[in-house]
């Protein structure tokens, strides 16, 4: 008897889908029911395999799957993803339905939405069944490094020849093409190489990498982007065409004004500044009597009311503060007096002194406290799901939202023994 995988489907079709080969494929029913219908979300119809592991590929095709597409995500048919190990910290498993760890909170993070197919495209069988899938696909994303898929015959070349309509994203550390194509590349090396740690960092202290992988985030992100713009060029010609991401890239134009200013100025940039801004005071981080505040003055009129909600509207007249372009020249002065203020009451006393005022500011949560933040509720990005092995959960929910769909959490990342069926022998069919 040959093997196969398993594919577990949450998609609302539930007719059987039968190949030329005679296979059958069955789609089956989510264990739990679906609060938001894909029904009326903007990708519902629109097929994604995912190829990618980690956070910059799944992330940019959860944010598909958020918007309605049917995203099948294609993992190692014995281990999943690699972040599935990555841990702690685990969702504990139900007493009595799995021994382990738990589910990897990282894994959690960017894979709801999704089905999960597990085979090795390594053996010609795996390699047969995804063409069978990519052939009715209209996106595939992959995160290899360049050229590697091609032994595969999962290339773009053979793909396109295979179905003219596939978008085909690659996201990589370096790119397609020049002197890096070939490194790999993690977040952390990309933002030390192209820029960011420089700027990033306290103003004599050392280079640090941002609190979150931001560069995947973001690349992610333009990736995702790119994909539904390709979508609507695909409209127009009929035809889909390569994507080529690269984190490197994406962070390059993530550098934005900080640039710009580099070249047009032509001059070293101004390093690391902390929670300040090289060209706006004030607009940093203030210690208060139990914690931090920010405070932004971004122009001459919100820097008034700062003054006036300080308890000293005289600074706003002061001749070296009176514009900003004299507020960055004496900036030392004007922090020292503010600081001087703001230790003098708490951050919450300060929050409630700034409401209503029109100006920019925010107290400085931890993770817990902006999970459990008044507004971040009240905007439901937290939702509580389902999960078969772990029971109820929370995670964070997109954060788009339509006037006539409901993106949201339609179905958790599944547990690897949930979607992955294998056996001794090579694949031969799947079970959707």
């Amino acid at each position: 008897m040959r093997g196969f995988v398993a594919l577990r489907s949450f998609a609302r079709r539930a007719s059987p889908v039968v190949w030329n080969d005679g296979v059958s494929l069955v789609l089956r029913r989510s264990y739990s029911t679906p609060v938001h219908s894909a029904d009326t979300l903007p990708l519902a119809g629109i097929r994604v395999v995912d190829m990618t592991r980690v956070l910059a590929g799944p992330y940019c095709t959860q944010i598909l799957g958020d918007l309605g597409a049917e995203v099948i995500k294609i993992e190692h048919p014995v281990r999943g993803d690699d972040t599935r190990a990555w841990g702690p910290p685990f969702a504990k498993y139900k007493e009595g339905t799995k021994d382990g760890p738990g589910e990897s909170a990282y894994y959690l993070a960017v894979n709801r939405n999704k089905k999960s197919l597990g085979l090795s495209f390594a053996h010609k069988q795996g390699t047969e069944i995804l063409h069978k899938l990519i052939k009715d696909a209209d996106v595939l994303v992959e995160n290899y490094i360049p050229g590697s898929l091609k032994k595969y015959k999962l290339d773009y070349e053979t793909l396109s020849a295979l179905n003219p309509r596939l978008i085909y994203a690659s996201i990589t550390g370096y790119g397609q093409t020049g002197p890096y194509s070939k490194r790999a590349g993690y977040d952390v090396m990309v933002e030390a190489e192209m820029g960011l740690m420089h700027i990033t960092g306290e103003r004599d202290g050392p280079p640090v990498k941002v609190g979150v992988a931001v560069t995947d985030l973001t690349t992610g992100l333009y990736t995702s982007n790119a994909i539904m713009a390709a979508l609507l060029a695909r409209m127009k010609t009929g035809r889909g065409q390569h994507i080529d991401s690269a984190l490197s890239d994406c962070q390059v134009a993530t550098l934005s004004n900080l640039a710009s200013s580099a070249l047009i100025s032509g001059q070293k940039d101004s390093g690391r500044w902390g929670t300040a801004h090289p060209s706006i005071v004030p607009y940093r981080g203030y210690k208060t009597k139990d914690g931090d505040i920010l405070l932004g003055g971004g122009n001459d009129k919100l820097f008034g009311i700062l003054c006036e909600r300080l308890g000293h509207p005289e600074w706003a007249t002061d001749s070296r503060f009176v514009t900003n372009d004299l507020r960055v020249k004496n900036r030392e002065a004007i922090d020292r007096l503010i600081e001087e203020i703001v230790k003098q009451k708490t951050t919450q006393e300060w929050l409630e002194i700034f409401e209503g005022s029109g100006m920019p500011y925010s107290a400085v949560n931890d993770i817990q406290g902006t999970l459990n933040h008044a507004h971040v509720r009240a905007r439901g990005m937290v939702q509580e799901v389902e999960h078969p092995i772990c029971g109820p959960m929370k995670l964070v929910n997109t954060p788009v939202k339509y006037s006539h769909a409901t993106p949201g959490i339609r179905t958790p990342p599944l547990h690897l023994d949930n979607t992955l069926m294998k056996s001794a022998d090579l694949v031969s069919a799947l079970i959707i």
